[in-house]
């Protein structure tokens, strides 16, 4: 059933409420169109009856969110979490609004999400829960409405049951109403690697701006899923030195660096746990990883691991966010009197969705790239967006994270003052 409300500084949607408030401030926002994308569009409540393998009737509470379709139909995973809250789901909803405007790409913010725990679920209770899920969100799913996509606890599978669902209530073959999914099925070459790629690309360009080298750079990554385990892997092979992981069974720190390759064989294909990890190292809380001794932090599991308690004892030089919301409101001004160079998540993390936005273009025209050429209109979008927001920062006399809600606002408040309103 739904969580307790969690502690304020722990309240993810006033977390995304501040620092649209703060930016929408400096950008002096008329009060009208304030209130108008401050609100979620449209949210749902569903009551989700699965039957179970030992033949009870389980009730599933879950979610959809959708902010805003000024510049284009929402865009938003689904996740399947024990924690998941309707607040968190709208923050996501909202960061992901501002997270398609920032690089530039035709989406509005969306998010779903299901309070249950994958890991004790098996195969064919998750694939029922999904499909009654779509089925229940038929009719505001839709290449041209809502676009969902893979989060936490969920996956391509997830993704081909949800477009199989979907397809048989329409009664057509529609590839596009969801990304995320199998090659085999429309999904984009790199798709998989682009949220931890577009991590890589957004450190490559924070060194370059603090005249830093990459060989031998540490890096310390909270977090061993699709972003965590893919940015460690790229970035070990373009020369980077990953002394930090971390996954939901704890961290471990190695000073030496980690064969990030072997440790995902361990997880991924043996099923072991990284804190077993042979190739090791000191073992710690997984949030202690990003207080370790580096030159980038990336914290790229859940939201809230940076407080105002703790963030005084980041010891990185830059803090790359691969998660949503991994750094609270209150910790950005300690950070910030700490010189630490961040790149906020809507532009750290924001590789995923373009990849997805390519993955959508692709399924409509029915014509597929190569993965190089993904590879590199990626790269473009990322550089070009990291540039405009470093730029925009030093104008405006703000931080990154301000500047980048700064752009991504104006740019769907002047695509709504052109729409104008609908009455």
């Amino acid at each position: 059933m739904p969580q307790a409300p969690a502690p304020e500084e722990m309240n993810v949607y006033q977390n995304a409420e501040v620092r649209f408030e703060v930016a929408a401030q400096k950008l002096g926002l008329e009060q009208g169109l304030y209130r108008y994308l401050k609100y979620p569009s449209k949210e749902v409540t569903l009551y989700i009856p699965v039957g179970l393998d030992n033949g009870q009737l389980e009730i599933f509470v879950g979610y959809r969110v959708l902010h805003s379709t000024v510049r284009g139909p929402g865009k938003g995973g689904i996740r399947f979490a024990p924690d998941v809250t309707l607040d968190e789901v709208r923050a996501l909803a909202t960061w992901m609004t501002w997270k398609c405007a920032v690089v530039n790409i035709p989406f509005g913010g969306a998010k779903g999400g299901v309070i249950c725990d994958p890991r004790k679920m098996s195969r064919g209770e998750l694939e029922r829960l999904t499909r009654r899920y779509t089925a229940e969100l038929s009719e505001w799913l839709g290449p041209e409405r809502d676009v969902p996509a893979p989060d936490v606890g969920t996956s391509e599978q997830t993704m081909a049951w949800v477009m199989d669902t979907y397809a048989m209530h329409v009664r057509q073959a529609t590839t596009a109403v969801v990304t995320g999914k199998p090659i085999e099925l429309g999904g984009s070459a790199g798709r998989r690697e682009a949220t931890g790629r577009g991590v890589m690309i957004c450190c490559d360009k924070a060194l370059e701006k603090l005249r830093m080298k990459r060989d031998g750079c540490r890096v310390a990554i909270q977090g061993f899923g699709n972003v965590g385990s893919m940015a460690a892997k790229l970035m070990q092979e373009a020369g980077y030195k990953i002394v930090g992981l971390a996954d939901i069974s704890g961290g471990l720190y190695n000073e030496k660096g980690f064969e990030v390759g072997k440790a995902i064989d361990w997880v991924y294909n043996q099923k072991k746990s990284l804190t077993d990890y042979p190739g090791g190292g000191t073992k710690m809380s997984a949030r202690d990883v990003l207080f370790q001794p580096c030159d980038i932090a990336i914290p790229a599991a859940i939201e809230n691991q940076i407080t105002e308690q703790n963030a005084k004892n980041v010891q990185a030089r830059v803090l790359c966010e691969g998660a949503n919301g991994p750094t609270t409101w209150q910790a950005d001004a300690i950070i910030e009197s700490k010189g630490i160079f961040t790149v906020p998540d809507i532009l750290g993390n924001a590789g995923g969705v373009t990849v997805s936005y390519f993955e959508w273009v692709q399924d409509r025209q029915g014509f597929f790239w190569r993965e190089q050429e993904v590879n590199e209109r990626l790269y473009d979008v990322m550089t070009h967006t990291f540039d405009q927001v470093v730029r925009y920062a030093e104008t405006h006399k703000v931080n990154n994270r301000i500047a980048a809600y700064m752009l991504a606002i104006d740019r769907v408040a002047s695509a709504l003052k052109l729409r104008g309103i609908y009455a």
